[in-house]
């Protein structure tokens, strides 16, 4: 850690003036120290992030919250004295805007625990491995870096502060924080055919926002229901479970070569591109392992895609919070073949990143607070029954 005890008594006290152009200040929670020092090594070698604190367990992790101004913290789950989703709610009403990044086992009792975490207002999660693998894990420090900067940016752009990247000043220029941007978003006419079939892009905070419109929609579609959350096998088994409680669908990880029913949630399973065939005349669902796209498989793209061919323009469309711009291009081609395609806002999303790219790329008909998605896909889907 960067001089952290010689900076708390400055950073204990809130935001203050300047404070944007300081990197993310982090604070690591797990009950090994191995993994503690490698997460902290791991996070520090990128000089836009810092890390102030560390803790082995959910007591220690709430006292050292109370002495540093944390932005985001690594939070593991199974830890002694108190265990992370003990503490996740306590750290929330302690510090609100905190970001918490769940960390947990790839098995299946650590996906369920980190549903629940997400559930409780945890940000996002990652899936740690062993601790002798983490010195050569490229890809978990990759998606280690990209959630926490994700994530610190949103935080710092909803108070109005800029990321530390973003700071470009002449010597001994004041230290102002940016005037918000507003954005003036172009909208299109969405289909006037009602939609075969629907689809569902999400990532960063997209569980908790899935369980919401879902529950929203509650046995009202006809409609076959094609999810493409980023996430790992046996993580998608458990999502699929948890949309089956919240909807009342039956729900469940697509199956290469199942024909697609009306009415049923299709969830795309970890570490395969999830599509569907029509060219048979009966629409199956397949499964593939091409390469990831946007880093991401399953990705929401090529889903996009081969719906765009298999309905043509009787495709509606959501993109829900996430970071990166999976579903730019495959939203695209659903509204190229005459679909539409909506967004949740920016206020709403945990991070806007996919949704922000469909809807300032103008490819959207609308853009709403995740508590309207649900009534107005419902009032759209409707149409077919009619």
């Amino acid at each position: 850690m960067r001089n952290a005890e010689a900076t708390t008594a400055a950073r204990a006290n809130g935001p203050q003036r300047g404070r944007a152009a300081q990197p993310y200040r982090l604070m690591v929670v797990d009950d090994s120290a191995v993994i503690r020092g490698l997460l902290t090594r791991s996070l520090e070698a990128d000089p836009e992030i810092e890390v102030l604190a560390s803790a082995s367990n959910g007591e220690m992790a709430l006292n050292a919250l109370a002495r540093h101004d944390v932005e985001i913290v690594i939070l593991d789950i199974e830890m002694p004295v108190m265990d992370g989703l003990t503490a996740l709610p306590k750290m929330l009403a302690a510090k609100p805007g905190l970001k918490v990044i769940i960390a947990s086992t790839l098995t299946r009792r650590g996906a369920d625990i980190s549903m629940k975490a997400l559930a409780a207002g945890a940000a996002d999660y990652l899936t740690k491995p062993g601790a002798s693998a983490l010195t050569s894990a490229e890809e978990f420090k990759r998606e280690l870096l990209a959630k926490v900067k994700a994530l610190g940016q949103a935080r710092r752009h909803a108070v109005g502060l800029a990321a530390p990247q973003a700071i470009q000043r002449a010597p001994g220029a004041a230290e102002e924080p940016p005037e918000p941007q507003r954005r003036v978003l172009a909208l299109r006419t969405a289909a006037r055919e009602p939609p075969e079939a629907i689809a569902i892009g999400s990532s960063t905070g997209g569980p908790q926002a899935l369980f919401s419109v879902m529950g929203a929609l509650r046995g009202a579609l006809r409609q076959p229901i094609f999810i493409t959350q980023h996430m790992p096998a046996t993580f998608t088994t458990i999502l699929a479970e948890h949309i089956a409680r919240a909807s009342g669908y039956a729900a469940a990880e697509g199956v290469d070569g199942e024909p697609v029913r009306g009415g049923r949630i299709y969830v795309a399973p970890g570490d395969f591109h999830m599509t569907v065939d029509g060219a048979r005349g009966e629409k199956v669902v397949r499964l593939l392992k091409t390469p990831p796209e946007n880093f991401c498989r399953p990705s929401v793209d090529p889903m996009l895609r081969s719906l765009a061919a298999a309905y043509g323009g009787r495709v509606l469309t959501l993109i829900l919070t996430g970071m990166g711009h999976d579903g730019l291009g495959g939203g695209r081609a659903v509204v190229e073949a005459g679909g539409t395609l909506i967004a949740q806002d920016e206020a709403t999303s945990v991070v806007w990143g996919m949704p922000g790219a469909v809807a300032t790329a103008g490819l959207c008909s609308a853009v709403l607070p995740l508590g309207e998605i649900g009534p107005f896909i419902g009032k759209l889907a409707a149409r077919a029954g009619r």
